[in-house]
């Protein structure tokens, strides 16, 4: 049977014209007026007939009219800017007609307990295949990145939408942070995001929107992204642990990887203690932090948490504050197999880092 077809509507052109609606520049509003572009956008989320879709920042409706076309059993909008009052409950109205349900939530995402929208009936189990629950959202670029590693965080401890299962997601961001959640190593836009998203999900840059498709045109394009979480991560580390490693890692892009770690260690004992790290994850400390995969980077992570576990002391330190001293002298006598401290210094003196 064909899909139940929505009334007639204004276009949305048509209706920011007639409720006077402008983007405001302070929360980084750009309206995608192009139906083909928002139905192109949702063909990629999945198939959300009969689903559940959570949509973030609908403005004027633009997105939302897409996914209702795909007749989900039911679409949650939360918006914060109480403006599009009138299109989106135009919207919620004309989904009614067709016995579909649309609920409208104004506040702020940030602010949202998204995991109280859903029914506890669509749950399933992290390891059973992903649930018919959605996340969709053409995000302001001030928040964007702010969002997804708040996400991602969530993922890790499988809670929010998460809590329902391997929930995907289908977002918008800046060109060129929807290329660095996807980089590979040795790839130029290789990052701190570029880990820390691949660690949990797997992420897929869907196609480039111009920004001249949007209302007001930004001055970059845009880039469509989408995130499957995975069965197993990538690194069973605490997120925030994690995360502070992989920090530290890229705080110096273009130097070897062995400086950046070093910063997690006080000044007086950060080289040799650096070495440390390196050799018990069987990494060269001439690698640059963009080379390495999460593999490796979840290496270095886990030979962080064995010093730390031999020397508490060491957690306490903050690179940012590093003038505060440390009682360090127990460090010295760190073994690992059969090498001492001073047997691994001798052993890579004679490399170039």
């Amino acid at each position: 049977m064909a899909a139940p077809r929505l009334p007639p509507l204004p276009t949305i052109r048509d209706i920011l014209k007639i409720y006077r609606l402008n983007a405001i520049k302070r929360l980084s509003q750009n309206f995608l007026m192009d139906h083909n572009l928002t139905d192109k956008i949702i063909k990629k989320a999945g198939n959300l007939a009969g689903s559940q879709v959570l949509e973030i920042g609908p403005g004027p409706g633009g997105l939302t009219r897409s996914i209702l076309r795909r007749v989900p059993e039911r679409l949650v909008v939360v918006e914060k800017d109480e403006r599009f009052k009138p299109t989106l409950e135009m919207l919620a109205e004309s989904f009614s007609a067709i016995n579909g349900k649309m609920d409208i939530i104004y506040d702020n995402i940030l602010n949202t307990n998204i995991e109280s929208l859903f029914p506890e009936e669509k749950k399933r189990t992290w390891n059973d295949k992903p649930p018919d629950i959605f996340l969709i959202g053409n995000l302001p670029f001030s928040l964007s990145t702010h969002l997804i590693i708040k996400w991602l965080h969530a993922i890790a401890e499988q809670r929010g939408p998460w809590a329902f299962g391997r929930t995907k997601m289908t977002l918008t961001f800046q060109k060129e942070v929807a290329e660095r959640l996807v980089a590979q190593p040795f790839g130029e836009q290789r990052c701190r995001l570029s880990v820390m998203a691949q660690a949990w999900t797997f992420p897929t840059l869907r196609f480039i929107i111009p920004g001249k498709a949007f209302v007001p045109k930004p001055d970059v394009d845009v880039g469509v992204v989408s995130f499957a979480p995975l069965v197993k991560p990538r690194t069973q580390h605490d997120f925030k642990f994690f995360e502070k490693v992989v920090r530290h890692l890229f705080s110096f892009r273009q130097k070897y990887s062995i400086r950046c770690i070093e910063t997690l260690f006080p000044k007086e004992r950060c080289k040799d203690l650096g070495l440390m790290m390196y050799k018990l994850a069987d990494l060269e400390p001439t690698l640059r932090p963009t080379q390495l995969t999460v593999e490796e980077v979840d290496r270095l992570a886990t030979a962080y948490k064995y010093l730390l576990e031999k020397h508490p002391e060491l957690e306490l330190f903050e690179y940012r504050t590093s003038r505060r001293l440390l009682p360090l002298s127990k460090t010295k006598d760190i073994i690992v197999e059969d090498y001492t401290e001073t047997e691994m210094l001798e052993e890579t003196s004679s490399k170039s880092i």
